[in-house]
């Protein structure tokens, strides 16, 4: 890998080019891979050390990046940070300074943090660096990216399209909360930003802190609730904290939020507007009041994005979108933009937050500062988002061993009838087979599964295996040539990032008792042929599973519709309520034993529950802090 700095850069396509991508710091740290500008392996920090959204330097994602492609770390040509700390800290000073003397608590607590660590954040990263090989010396090696540029990157350069518009949207990067580029072939060009304190995350989040969610992690459940809601509030929204222009973009009115000076995400004004304090977490009730609020600022969410969109499509009139940032996780908003038709194409980065930070990182460096053209532009280059770890057989067998799990080895046609069927008799089935996802989704490698037709599974699955709330929703895996039989959709969806209606003739007409009914009392009435997957408004959040992409997992979905007719699982990540997905087969072990599960099966090896030694069964859900 050694070559003289100063040969031509078209020379690099000749050469085995390794870059490393990181993010780290605010949430969501983790680490990618790529070579010669393909993308080889990425991963997520907390799946390694088991905290969720763990923002520390990603060590062990970039130990294990590093040993899946069997290199070291002084062997890598370039690494690559996700975004410029310089430009935050400017930032963040302007913005202190602009609201000066109000935000002087939350100042005192940052500054000294910025000062110390952030501020000589190349010292800082080249330390860690040094900690993973003592032998890496080179610190020119290490180059900074900017927030929404490694964004725009990871969504445009694995998508299939030569050209498109790409559309982030976050709570902030540096200074960019919304921004837009636009791709063509290897080029990516920033276009426009909105910038900091206006931003649709940290509106979005605002929301998550008032009803009582987690911010940086509560998102899903406030988007999970909005159904239940009537969007009652949205005049208010609009007449009073957004002033929303006709092509999407939009300003906050900050007397109504705390986020820019404080320690809290709204104030005394915001809660004055809506007539309530913030739900207090986990001890207050969640009322109608809190439902119709989600589905109030998701209606509003999904306003600006359709706007837009439609502005986009308008001004630049090319025929394809690309989204990313914590926004483009908003799975409903994101079936709206498809349903309206206003672009031909859509392509979501699977891993939109942070964590595709690392990759975009890596992918801009290549293209953009190298120079080099893209390769199969026509696929899509995420290889299905399987881009973590995997277990060998012989080192599954050596970890059930060693931990004391009782298990039968199979073939693996046995190992799938045996599964189709426990799950055509309602047994939830815990799910560990080849490379782990990146991303915050399970896509059937990492997941528990169930059977769809069952109208008691969702609530099961929620209170005695997840331990969560029980009004959110799960996701159907469904084989892609089957998609429109079921739903209002024929688009690929592989990521689970699109919502879309149930057929009509598969949804059951509900009693006139039941149409009385709202809120959290529909729950429990089954409302399709697959009420499991169904929520409460007729819609589910697909995963598209197609034989190419993940060819054991198509062939467990085909087993169980022959058996059943039916060609959808309920698919959720293999994980209880504030725990990282799983990463090993101990981990798969530990959760399996922890909860209601009834079956688990980790590559060929299968396990049923009541072979176990109840000595094993340890309550371990105390040991995550809930999200």
């Amino acid at each position: 890998h050694s070559r003289n700095s100063s040969s031509p850069l078209h020379l690099y396509n000749f050469l085995m080019t390794y870059i490393l991508g990181i993010s780290a710091f605010y949430h969501d740290s983790a680490a990618a891979l790529i070579k010669n500008g393909k993308i080889i392996s990425a991963a997520q920090e907390e799946r390694f050390t088991r905290k969720k959204h763990d923002s520390g330097f990603p060590s062990n994602a970039i130990n294990f990046v590093l040993n899946f492609s069997k290199i070291k770390l002084n062997e890598i040509d370039h690494i690559v940070f996700y975004e410029k700390p310089f430009l935050k800290f400017e930032r963040l000073l302007e913005t202190y300074v602009a609201f000066a003397p109000k935000g002087f608590q939350s100042f005192s607590r940052a500054m000294p943090i910025w000062l110390k660590e952030k501020l000589f954040q190349k010292n800082f990263i080249f330390d860690y660096l040094k900690n993973i090989d003592t032998s890496f010396e080179d610190d020119s090696k290490l180059l900074f990216s900017e927030h929404h540029l490694s964004h725009a990157a990871s969504a445009f350069y694995p998508s299939p399209f030569e050209e498109a518009v790409i559309l982030t949207a976050d709570g902030v990067g540096e200074w960019a909360t919304t921004t837009v580029a636009i791709g063509k072939k290897n080029n990516l060009e920033i276009k426009k930003e909105l910038h900091f304190p206006h931003s649709l995350g940290l509106l979005y989040s605002a929301f998550t802190y008032y009803t009582g969610f987690k911010v940086n992690s509560g998102e899903y459940k406030l988007m999970g609730l909005a159904p239940y809601g009537n969007p009652k509030y949205v005049d208010k929204i609009l007449d009073n904290l957004i002033d929303l222009k006709e092509d999407g973009t939009f300003m906050l009115d900050q007397k109504y939020f705390n986020y820019s000076t404080g320690l809290t995400m709204t104030n005394k004004n915001f809660d004055d507007l809506f007539g309530e304090r913030p739900r207090k977490p986990e001890t207050e009730k969640i009322t109608q009041f809190h439902m119709d609020i989600a589905a109030s600022i998701q209606d509003v969410t999904e306003k600006i994005m359709l706007s837009l969109a439609r502005s986009l499509k308008k001004e630049y009139g090319i025929p394809n979108l690309c989204l990313a940032g914590g926004v483009a996780l908003n799975c409903v908003a994101n079936g709206k933009i498809i349903k309206e038709k206003i672009f031909e194409n859509i392509w979501v980065q699977p891993a939109a937050g942070d964590a595709g930070g690392s990759l975009g990182a890596a992918l801009a460096y290549w293209h953009l500062d190298l120079n080099n053209e893209r390769k199969e532009i026509d696929k899509d280059n995420m290889c299905g988002s399987y881009l973590g770890n995997e277990f060998q057989e012989n080192e599954i067998v050596e970890k059930l061993n060693e931990i004391g799990a009782k298990y039968e080895k199979l073939n693996q046609d046995e190992m799938i009838k045996k599964t189709v069927e426990d799950l055509a008799n309602g047994k939830a089935v815990g799910w560990f087979q080849g490379r782990m996802e990146f991303g915050p989704r399970a896509l059937g490698n990492r997941s528990i599964l169930g059977d769809p037709r069952s109208d008691t599974m969702q609530k099961n699955l929620n209170l005695k295996v997840k331990y969560r709330e029980s009004f959110r929703p799960f996701a159907p895996s469904i084989l892609r040539e089957d998609l429109n039989d079921w739903f209002e959709m024929n688009t690929d969806s592989p990521y689970m990032l699109f919502v879309s209606d149930i057929k009509k003739n598969r949804t059951l007409e509900l009693t006139n008792s039941q149409k009385k009914l709202f809120g959290i009392d529909l729950l429990n009435i089954k409302k399709s042929e697959i009420p499991a997957v169904t929520h409460v408004d007729y819609s589910a959040r697909i995963q598209t599973v197609s034989k190419e992409i993940n060819p054991l997992y198509y062939k467990l979905i085909k087993k169980f519709k022959e058996k059943t007719s039916c060609p959808v699982l309920v698919n959720t990540s293999f994980n209880i309520r504030g725990e990282p997905i799983v990463h090993t087969p101990e981990d798969a072990f530990k959760c399996f034993m922890g909860t209601e599960l009834d079956v688990l099966v980790v590559g060929n090896c299968y396990l049923n529950k009541n072979n176990q030694d109840l000595n094993l069964k340890s309550d371990y859900t105390n040991k995550f802090e809930l999200d």
